[in-house]
């Protein structure tokens, strides 16, 4: 997948759980924003509150698309016959749309209300979204193939000296160490680091610009250093990252494991109470 096409993926997911969101809010406003006491004279009652062919049915797909995201991933994190499908770095954003995706629908469901034991799935279920978004972050801080395996520090610098390389070939005439300098300051701030890279990119391109580069050129320098940064990064937060992600891997799967535990229950009492949609 060319990084076009995935920045299309990625804004294609976002923008469908944006749109459920605003358009579930809209809706279903007059009623959500009606008191839990006069929910009952309201005339869309009957179709929005939990058991109602509307509420009844986002649970459904909310719980469909969260199992989905969760035992699909797996699947293809440990069977061998999945491999090939797909890079496994695609699955992982796509399990994070349909558990965002998921738990948004099933909030819905709720009619935002929240009792019992099922407040606890609901509540369990909001940390697991909230640590899937820090686990996300985290996993982008440690360097991998396509695939999704995790670089060896030593692969890791290895791919550094071949960007440097790349590099020399395409600034001759231009200072290497002066396109490669990073400060002090951009070094120290994880959250400015960002912001201070689009200056300093900005500021390369115009230098190289005056050196008399091309564009195409000066687009495969920037590339090439933006890149080289990033690497420079990583590398200084590796082992703080590793660190992190497999703290982050105890709290996350508890939650997970509460959560599909009581959502089970949950279903099972509806369906012995009778709730079975609309067959």
């Amino acid at each position: 997948m060319s990084r076009t096409a995935h920045r299309i993926y990625i804004g294609t997911m976002v923008f469908i759980v944006l749109l459920t969101t605003i358009y579930l809010s809209l809706v279903g406003k007059s009623y959500y924003q009606t008191s839990l006491e006069e929910r009952f004279y309201h005339p869309d009652h009957k179709a929005f509150k939990p058991s109602g062919i509307m509420g009844h049915t986002l649970g459904i797909v909310g719980t469909l698309l969260i199992l989905i995201g969760v035992f699909g991933y797996q699947a293809r994190k440990y069977m061998k016959v999945l491999s090939k499908v797909w890079v496994l770095k695609h699955w992982l954003e796509f399990h994070i749309f349909l558990c965002t995706l998921g738990p948004v629908m099933i909030l819905f469901h709720t009619s935002f209300k929240f009792g019992g034991i099922v407040s606890v799935s609901f509540w369990s279920m909001v940390a697991v979204v909230a640590s899937g978004v820090a686990g996300r972050f985290i996993y982008l801080q440690i360097p991998r193939t396509i695939q999704g395996r995790e670089l060896s520090l030593h692969e890791i610098k290895a791919l550094q000296n071949e960007t440097i390389e790349q590099l020399k070939e395409g600034v001759k005439g231009v200072d290497l160490n002066e396109i490669l300098g990073v400060s002090s300051e951009r070094k120290s701030n994880l959250f400015l680091q960002y912001f201070t890279d689009l200056i300093y990119l900005s500021q390369l391109k115009n230098q190289l610009k005056v050196n008399g580069l091309n564009k195409n050129q000066i687009t495969k320098i920037a590339q090439l250093v933006q890149f080289e940064l990033g690497m420079s990064r990583k590398i200084e937060r590796l082992a703080l990252m590793q660190k992190l992600f497999h703290y982050w891997h105890i709290i996350h799967l508890p939650f997970a494991i509460i959560m599909l535990v009581i959502m089970v229950i949950h279903v099972g009492v509806t369906i012995m109470f009778g709730y079975k949609w609309i067959f």
